[in-house]
């Protein structure tokens, strides 16, 4: 009987022991995991170990700390030259001065990030046995395409040569033949391009490509141009650039004008009809007109011109070409008014110089 109580007892005595023990072990436990907990929160202010952004070694970092030393690594690349050239010219840019920017929030906020991708012991592993993570990552940049756009039209602007059309024209009463030559402009979409691909890839040369500019008027385009040189009494037919014939005429005789300046041919005629242009003042006595044919002032081909009343014309009065003695009018052999004729289109360009 005082058997059996006694063992009762030792039973209870048991039962309390295992639990105080169980109960212990709970509260070890317990208080471990807390403790784990917290250093978990508390280091969250720092980066994992093995995190580099860019080849930077941020692990154990602040933000503050890990912001300035990425920044100061993507300053080396913005601040780096990168040599631009076009058409013999160059011009040296920064990656900063054309727009491009550093995202060095963005990359430090990835590797914070790189924490919460792990499990809760096993960052607390990493960061209790310093075991590197060995994470890179990249820093990105943006790129300002209004910035690159507003640097090629500059590069546009300065490179740029306008070409320059064949021409035959009177300056200061001087003749003046000009050849034609080809300009040149920046291909501005393809410069825009490869300047964007030189940012991206961090070279430090690109060479921007530039294209022919042919002129519009050449010297196989110009066409037929008659000048009169008054002092010379002598027409020249021009064909492009070069004198295909010339030929003696008669000018305006003393106190009569013909005009020096750049005029038109306006028409043409073959055997014109004569109609006296001055009936009361040097036409007086002539008839108001003359038909075609044999002593007809304006021989057999005349070239009516935009200038008021002046033609270039033949004359049966040969004796007069090489001086001074028409009422205006470029006074040709017959003959040679034949051959000018068909070589003259309307709308010819005649040149009078004194």
């Amino acid at each position: 009987m005082a058997r059996g109580k006694h063992s009762k007892r030792a039973l209870g005595r048991g039962w309390v022991v295992g639990l105080a023990v169980v109960i212990a072990t709970l509260a070890l436990g317990g208080s471990t995991a807390f403790a784990a907990y917290r250093y978990d929160h508390a280091s969250a202010a720092h980066i994992l170990p093995g995190v580099s952004i860019d080849g930077v070694d941020v692990g154990g970092m602040t933000r503050d700390e890990a912001v300035r030393a990425v920044a100061a690594r993507a300053d080396g690349t913005l601040t780096s030259a990168l040599t631009i050239s076009a058409a013999g010219s160059s011009w040296v840019e920064s990656s900063a001065d054309l727009g491009t920017r550093a995202d060095v929030e963005g990359a430090v906020d990835t590797a914070f990030g790189v924490a919460s991708q792990l499990s809760f012991f096993s960052r607390v592993y990493h960061r209790l046995a310093d075991k590197p993570v060995t994470t890179e990552i990249a820093l990105g940049y943006t790129y300002d395409d209004a910035a690159v756009q507003a640097f090629v039209q500059r590069v546009y602007d300065e490179v740029a040569k306008n070409p320059v059309d064949a021409a035959i024209k009177l300056i200061d009463d001087q003749l003046v033949i000009r050849r034609p030559k080809v300009g040149q402009a920046l291909k501005t979409y393809v410069a825009t391009s490869k300047i964007m691909s030189a940012l991206e890839r961090h070279l430090t040369a690109v060479q921007l490509p530039v294209k022919t500019v042919e002129p519009q008027v050449t010297a196989q385009t110009i066409g037929k141009t008659i000048v009169v040189d008054l002092s010379e009494n002598r027409l020249y037919l021009y064909d492009g650039l070069k004198i295909a014939k010339e030929f003696p005429v008669a000018t305006a005789a003393p106190g009569y004008t013909t005009p020096v300046g750049t005029w038109k041919v306006v028409n043409k005629t073959e055997n014109p009809t004569w109609f006296n242009p001055a009936p009361d003042g040097w036409g007086a006595g002539e008839p108001l007109v003359i038909p075609p044919g044999p002593g007809n002032p304006l021989g057999i081909r005349a070239l009516y011109l935009s200038a008021p009343g002046i033609r270039i014309h033949g004359t049966y009065n040969s004796a007069s070409i090489g001086t001074y003695a028409s009422h205006g009018c470029i006074r040709m052999y017959i003959s040679d008014s034949e051959t000018l004729y068909p070589l003259v289109p309307v709308g010819t360009t005649v040149i009078i110089k004194p």
